[in-house]
């Protein structure tokens, strides 16, 4: 038997639902590995059908569908190496989640998921059937075992593997990103190996799918949870991991070793790739939002010019009676400093004539809040013209903490296919801004440089629906919301838990009061990049009638 084993590493971004081009990236990476002369290569969780699915997987003519496709791949990739793919697995009425090792132009093992994970943005025990642990399969001189992802995160199937024999664990992964991921997947799977005694593969997708990001950052654990390699955050790559057998058992040699960037930068760049993905997994090449002078829409701009180039980046100004000098100078200098085009529509014309159409019905009344959300709906109105009219996609731009109280307005400023920055924070937003004027990396398509200027950081935060306007006539300072908010929704504290931190009772049932009442809202809100574990949308699924509120 051969002392040697390489094994190739194909951290890739599939599609969901493009079989047959999943197929053909898969493939491509066979091929690399042939040619390098690997005895296997090894590709994603689900890889075939891209991830997550969802409900469609449990859609027969699909499932059937992806395993005649891996059925198809294995004979394209019958003359070299092995192949190993995540599918779907329909068997005796069941749906399992798999893992194919394709050899010799035939499945030579298939591998089933034991756990299935239930929380945050998986429901998979709503989706795929449990499956009993499977032992090892046989390359060449090598046992190895496959725990599939959440197998992983629990110590009973690597140390079943371990003892009916597996040499290495290879853990094919559909792990999306939040912050702080990369250190938690690392001390669990240094966990497995430590219990287990085995190296330890662990192979990540990369890529956007609506709300999520799968962040790649594989690596390759030896015995005593020394790392052997590390791939890179975000970026595509296919390499090849070379094992030697030791006295002590098999053993990988040093491989790759990239750098994974800071919380800040990971953020960035997920949001980033979030965007790029969305818009090009739909169709879409352009973009279109409405730059207000604001904190908000400059960053969403800088983000989709990143993510796309400024040349496909239109930003419009909207202005009324109520908008400032300086909103139009500091929109006009986001867009020269960004590099992208930007159009000014006037919304006075159109605010008059709605307000003439409505005036004998409103006569009697007092100008107000239905008069401010008139703005912001016809500002809507426009955008989404232009958005039909030239096929661009219209980004929104609300923070967190506005989605979070409804400081926005449903068919208004809320209006767009995706929101780049729905799971931050205002606060970060400011931190965001300060780190993109001072880094820029090669994955940014956008100029380097200061992209969001000085004043537009530093000025208060306004709507401009009202004469002199700002958001903290109507909401506690940013840092105190957030707080708050990180409290109700990141940590699910009570009331009285959040009150013994030191804020004011009042304040906090009053945020409470706003977030609880704005359920409908989001409900009707565009996807946006997950960057926490409780973004809103999967991973925070509250009633949107609810009389509830914490008495504190």
């Amino acid at each position: 038997m051969p002392d040697t084993f390489r094994l190739t590493l194909a951290q890739l971004n599939p599609t969901v639902g493009d079989l047959a081009g999943n197929a053909a990236k898969a493939q491509a990476a066979w091929a690399v590995a042939r040619d390098a002369g690997a005895d296997m290569v090894a590709l994603t969780e689900m890889f075939i059908t891209g991830y997550q699915t969802q409900d469609l997987v449990m859609k027969p003519a699909f499932a059937r569908a992806a395993m005649a496709q891996i059925d198809a791949l294995a004979l394209a990739c019958k003359d070299g190496p092995a192949l190993g793919i995540g599918g779907p697995n329909l068997k005796d009425g069941k749906l399992y989640n798999a893992f194919y090792v394709l050899q010799g132009g035939k499945v030579l093992a298939t591998v089933q998921k034991h756990n299935l994970p239930n929380d945050g943005v998986f429901d998979e025990k709503r989706v795929f059937s449990p499956s009993d642990v499977h032992g090892p399969y046989r390359i060449g001189p090598l046992r190895i075992g496959t725990p599939i992802c959440e197998d992983a995160w629990h110590p009973e199937v690597a140390e079943t593997l371990a003892e009916t024999g597996a040499e290495i664990l290879l853990i094919p992964n559909g792990s999306p990103y939040h912050r702080g991921k990369p250190s938690l997947r690392m001390n669990l799977m240094v966990a497995r190996v430590v219990e287990t005694g085995l190296p330890l593969v662990y192979l990540n997708m990369i890529g956007g799918q609506d709300d999520q990001v799968f962040d790649g950052a594989s690596f390759v654990l030896n015995p005593g949870g020394h790392l052997a390699a590390q791939l890179p955050q975000f970026d595509e790559m296919i390499t090849h991991i070379d094992f030697n057998k030791t006295a002590d058992g098999w053993r990988a040699k040093p491989g790759p070793m990239a750098d994974i960037p800071v919380i800040w930068e990971a953020d960035y760049r997920t949001c980033v790739m979030a965007t790029r993905d969305y818009l090009a997994k739909t169709g879409f090449k352009k973009v279109l939002l409405g730059l207000s002078g604001g904190i908000d829409s400059a960053i969403v701009a800088a983000i989709a010019a990143d993510a796309i180039g400024p040349q496909n980046v239109r930003c419009v100004m909207l202005p009324s009676e109520f908008t400032s000098q300086h909103s139009l100078d500091d929109a006009m200098e986001v867009a020269r400093n960004i590099g992208c085009r930007l159009d000014t529509v006037p919304i006075s014309g159109a605010q008059a004539a709605v307000g003439d159409a409505l005036a004998h019905l409103f006569e009697g009344s007092e100008p107000g809040l239905t008069e401010e959300n008139i703005q912001s709906r016809l500002r809507g109105v426009m955008l989404m013209a232009l958005s039909n009219k030239f096929g661009e996609m219209l980004l929104t731009t609300g923070n967190k903490s506005e989605v979070a109280v409804g400081y926005c307005t449903i068919y208004g400023d809320m209006n767009g296919g995706f929101n780049p920055i729905k799971d931050m924070y205002k606060t970060r937003v400011f931190e965001t801004c300060r780190w993109r004027n001072e880094n820029h990396r090669a994955w940014m398509l956008a100029p380097a440089g200061e992209m969001i200027p000085a004043r537009v950081i530093s000025k208060p935060p306004s709507a401009e629906l009202r004469p002199n306007q700002r958001d903290d006539d109507s909401l506690p300072p940013y840092p105190v919301l957030d707080a708050i908010l990180d409290g109700l929704v990141d940590r699910e504290l009570s009331v009285a838990d959040i009150v013994a931190e030191g804020f004011d009772l009042a304040t906090v049932k009053r945020v409470e009061h706003m977030l609880y009442l704005s359920e409908y809202k989001r409900f009707q809100a565009a996807p946006g990049t997950r960057l926490t574990p409780k973004a809103f949308g999967l991973d925070r699924r509250y009633p949107i009638v609810n009389r509830w509120r914490d008495p504190g």
